[in-house]
């Protein structure tokens, strides 16, 4: 049984220690959205699995073994024999701020279709999780995204969507018009404070307007991500507020997909609010403590880690 179904694309993610014109190592991995939050459910516990394409090639042959090692179900992946693995990659460039760069377009991964999202839905999952980058990949890839929000309405299924604006891959119009079409048929929308307006109806001017419109749509739950001062959610019981965990930070790249999947392995859970909000920012304070979008990612053990004393060492 699946718990949780993710959409979407999954890159080579090349890391740089330095600027690239510098030249100098890199450190290759995996990245995407989607498969972020599968692998930090799967972690937690969890059934997740992920719905996707890879190229013919090393790296997508990388990003299944990856994902497969790490205990998502990949019965819906699919190798495109044409279009080659996306790449993304990362320089450091003052302190923890980062520069991503994106070799995406033409990908096998931008390919990701509604008969993919068909494969996904031989036996329906708990719930579908869905971000705002994978419509922004094109229209077969916009058309995936339709389709899991109308096979998981036909099936009753529940949808969660991240707002995740990407700027480099298409405009705030553009993510708007796709966005707030979407948000009336999810259950639970995410947004840190600066997108939240891409998904909330034209014309709402406050956080709180923005809110009240969705809710008013039928979204039942909206969580404002609020990086280091932590997270809110509005719902039926009002707004509850949670401060984020504090950590020493070594890197903020992944971070909100690791808050996202604290949030649902919770939600599947039946914890209330506010355990649900703690077990996200648990989860986001595991990522930003430590280098990759996912490799840091807490087990249920490791959660109590946050706990300890600093310092500590366990022997």
């Amino acid at each position: 049984m699946t718990d949780v179904l993710t959409v979407g694309e999954t890159m080579a993610s090349m890391r740089a220690g330095a600027p690239l014109r510098l030249g100098g190592p890199m450190s290759l991995s995996i990245a995407g959205a989607e498969s972020n939050v599968a692998i930090g459910l799967a972690r937690l516990g969890h059934g997740a699995g992920w719905v996707g394409v890879v190229g013919a090639d090393e790296l997508g042959t990388l990003v299944l073994r990856t994902l497969r090692a790490e205990g998502v179900t990949l019965e819906a992946a699919r190798v495109d024999p044409d279009r080659p693995t996306g790449v993304m990659v990362v320089e450091r460039r003052i302190g923890d701020l980062s520069s991503v760069i994106y070799h995406r377009s033409g990908s096998a991964g931008s390919t990701v279709s509604a008969e993919d999202v068909a494969a996904g839905f031989r036996v329906p999952p708990s719930w579908v999780h869905l971000t705002g980058i994978t419509p922004a990949l094109g229209e077969p890839a916009r058309g995936a995204v339709d389709a899991a929000v109308a096979r998981a309405r036909d099936t009753g299924v529940p949808v969660s969507l991240d707002v995740n604006f990407r700027r480099r891959l298409w405009t705030e119009d553009a993510a708007a018009e796709c966005l707030r079409r979407l948000a009336p048929r999810t259950r639970l929308l995410i947004a840190s404070e600066d997108e939240l307006h891409l998904a909330a109806p034209a014309g709402a001017r406050t956080e709180e307007d923005r809110v009240a419109a969705l809710l008013d749509a039928g979204v039942a739950e909206v969580v404002v991500k609020r990086g280091a001062r932590g997270a809110s959610l509005y719902g039926a019981g009002g707004r509850v507020d949670r401060p984020a965990r504090t950590v020493q930070v070594a890197d903020t790249i992944g971070a909100g997909d690791a808050f996202v999947a604290g949030l649902l392995s919770a939600t599947l859970d039946d914890l209330d609010v506010s355990a649900r909000l703690e077990r996200a920012v648990a989860c986001g304070a595991f990522a930003v403590a430590s280098a990759g979008d996912w490799e840091g990612l807490p087990t249920r053990a490791d959660l109590a880690l946050l706990d300890l004393e600093a310092g500590t060492a366990q022997r």
